[in-house]
């Protein structure tokens, strides 16, 4: 007798085929096998008239894959559905159960959140039937995202020429927009600081100044500060001292979103990359003695850990640490959704130390992996405690205020010192009453500043805190927006551009009652209600069309189209008018009447099919000019039977391999030119037998 185990990526599939015997066969599906159809009134796939019925179609670069699971299916005695513990998850459970055939009310739906031996075969003991409530609420999802997608893209590229609009981008573009509207009609508004420097015991330390007698002082001009630091004599006295100890707490170990945003802030991985490093590690590693997933499910809502890790992690901890260092349970302040019934992200193993399996990562994993380790351990570690003076000083009732700390007892920082800033600031030995005299007082000018624009981190965090969208969904999110060209990056911050601020503008003008926080974090609450049963699929796309399709006929009747700026030359072919278009190289030149008439004029620089002169060294065929998203190219002519590309020569090639000049300070071999994907670099000479790179000091800016 055989069972099949289908799981969604081939990774998984293979390490999970380690843990079970020959009775067992485990493949993939491979991610999604079908999607919504593209047919049907308005290409949405979905029956408007008989109560939104979807209609789904095997996706292209499945079918063979779909044909081979069904021969699969057909040989064995017993099939599982083993994919992701997640609405996604049962979502493809259900699509692979229709078009296989397997039977939706035996119990063959298994559910694990780590791929580990004892999570994978504890889970195929308890197999359940696949989640119906659970897969209404992807398919909502998914119909709310088709319908909003197409009808309200189809409207702003015929009469803006945007790219795409979408329910939970738009939202997320106008965040965006709204914060660089704060920041462009900021006025700058100037205030001073007044500072006093002390020296005590060969010990450096400064005041601020913060209120006059019992009120909060506020300088706003040179005239004002002036006043006070004529008021001022060179001896303070120490007014108030205090010295109290402060518990800082270690925080919750990682859902989706706080791991997204701290491998930003800690690693500078983008949301997406970190998904992909956290994938990696989700579904297997190959450790040498073992092939094991080393984190749980990377998907989740929830800080819960499971009581066999908590019990195993304070032992650890006592262990290697102390019982001093044991710390008390995280538990989360809101109401966890069935999204959220699976584990925090964390280790699978406490005793698998970032260190003893560092050999069998690559860097990305290695850095990762340490940061989830980390957290997860320090979350059940006690609070540092950090011993804090606080001192107020008078001059003439002008108070200012001086403080210091030190970490008297490290705690969870033993661990997770290395994320946080922790950098003691020491006081001198002082009392009340105490007269003190100022080496200097210091008076500067300051103004404040516009708000900032987000920051990857920062967004995600504001999207989680506000509702809106998945965690699950922000790196999605996040490179739709910038591969629309409605944002760009400027200094690691998003800046809306021309196409986005237009964009935004018009979905706020005609479409602001579903294009916003409230009513986007509303839907997301209803979709965890159809989750729960305590909704349908009906009510809620029913609900929404009657909100959404007034607004569409309003902005399909009101909205003005933007018109192609004319060049002010004729069609040759036809007569009309020429104008600028933009395509996905950039703009060019066209005729207005398409598509009835396609004209298009060349550019005079481009050389495209031109022959440049040279021949294929691969296979003697001409050389030509081509182009492509990056510009124009040389290429052989006889593609696609010979795919040889010129290799464009960049500066300082013609030194790689040479002598520097230099000798290896290890092993005293030349010092020579390399190229790394950041540039030029040196290194020895001797290398794999000696990896030496010498460092270029930086250029102060």
């Amino acid at each position: 007798m055989s069972s099949l185990v289908i799981v969604e990526s081939p990774s998984k599939s293979k390490t999970i085929g380690k843990y079970l015997g020959k009775d067992y066969v485990v493949t993939s599906s491979k991610g999604h096998i079908r999607d919504l159809a593209t047919s049907g009134k308005g290409g949405l796939g979905v029956d408007v008239e008989n109560g939104y019925e979807p209609s789904y179609t095997i996706n292209k670069d499945k079918k063979n894959v779909v044909k081979e699971l069904k021969q699969y299916v057909k040989d064995a005695d017993k099939v599982y559905l083993a994919t992701d513990p997640d609405r996604e998850g049962e979502a493809i459970s259900w699509h692979l159960a229709q078009v296989l055939g397997i039977p939706m009310d035996e119990d063959n739906r298994v559910v694990f959140h780590e791929v580990t031996k004892r999570a994978v075969t504890e889970a195929l003991q308890h197999p359940r039937q696949i989640d119906q409530d659970l897969v209404k609420s992807q398919e909502t999802r998914r119909v709310l995202d088709r319908i909003i997608g197409f009808k309200l893209s189809k409207l702003l590229q015929r009469k803006i020429k945007s790219k795409s609009a979408g329910r939970v981008q738009s939202v997320a573009l106008r965040l965006i927009c709204e914060r660089e509207a704060e920041i462009n009609k900021f006025v700058p508004e100037e205030y001073w600081s007044v500072q006093a420097h002390f020296v005590k015991d060969g010990m450096e330390f400064t005041a601020d100044l913060s209120k006059y007698k019992n009120k909060k002082i506020k300088l706003s001009s040179q005239e004002e500060t002036d006043a006070v630091y004529n008021a001022l004599n060179k001896e303070f006295v120490i007014e108030t001292l205090k010295k109290t100890v402060k518990r800082r707490n270690s925080k919750a170990p990682f859902i989706t979103s706080t791991l997204q945003q701290e491998a930003s802030t800690k690693l500078g991985f983008k949301a997406k990359r970190t998904m992909q490093v956290a994938q990696s590690l989700y579904e297997g590693v190959d450790i040498g003695s073992e092939t094991v997933g080393l984190i749980t499910y990377m998907r989740t809502d929830s800080i819960r850990l499971a009581p066999e890790f908590i019990s195993a992690a304070h032992d650890y901890i006592e262990k290697n640490y102390g019982k001093q260092y044991v710390g008390r349970v995280k538990v989360s302040n809101k109401t966890e959704n069935v999204q959220d019934a699976h584990e925090a992200i964390r280790p699978t193993d406490i005793t698998r130390t970032p260190e003893s399996i560092k050999s069998h990562l690559n860097t990305d994993q290695y850095k990762l992996y340490s940061l989830i380790y980390a957290r997860a351990l320090a979350s059940l570690m006690c609070a540092a405690k950090v011993d804090a003076t606080s001192v107020v000083l008078d001059n003439n009732d002008y108070k200012f205020n001086a403080s210091g700390s030190r970490i008297q007892f490290d705690g969870y920082l033993k661990v997770y010192g290395q994320y946080e800033k922790n950098k003691d600031t020491f006081l001198p030995e002082l009392v009340e009453g105490e007269h003190l005299e100022s080496q200097k007082v210091d008076k500067e000018q300051h103004f404040t500043n516009p708000p900032a624009r987000y920051s990857e981190a920062k967004l995600i965090k504001e999207l989680e805190e506000l509702g809106i969208g998945r965690p699950s969904t922000y790196a999605t999110i996040i490179d739709t927006i910038v591969a629309r060209e409605y944002v760009e990056m400027v200094d690691k911050t998003f800046k809306p551009t021309e196409s986005g601020m237009l964009t935004n503008e018009k979905l706020v003008e005609y479409f602001d009652p579903i294009i916003n926080v409230e009513y986007t974090a509303q839907m997301e609450n209803e979709l965890d209600e159809i989750a729960n049963g305590e909704d349908t699929y009906l009510n809620a796309i029913t609900t929404f069309e009657n909100k959404f399709e007034p607004l569409l006929d309003k902005a399909n009747k009101e909205m003005e189209k933007i018109e192609p700026k004319k060049t002010g030359e004729k069609c040759p072919e036809c007569g009309g008018d020429l104008v600028i278009r933009k395509g996905r190289y950039g703009e060019f030149v066209a005729c207005s009447n398409y598509p009835e008439c396609k004209y298009i004029k060349k550019d005079p620089n481009d050389r495209t099919g031109q022959p440049t002169g040279e021949t294929c060294p691969k296979c003697g065929s001409p050389m030509v000019y081509k182009r492509g998203r990056y510009g124009e190219f040389e290429a052989c002519s006889n593609y696609p039977t010979c795919k040889y590309i010129k290799k464009k020569p960049r500066e300082g090639d013609e030194l790689i391999g040479k002598p520097t000049g230099d000798k290896c300070p290890n092993c005293g071999a030349d010092v020579v030119w390399k190229r790394g994907r950041f540039g030029l670099f040196k290194a020895c000479s001797n290398y794999p037998e000696c990896k030496t790179i010498i460092k270029t000091p930086k250029e102060k800016k």
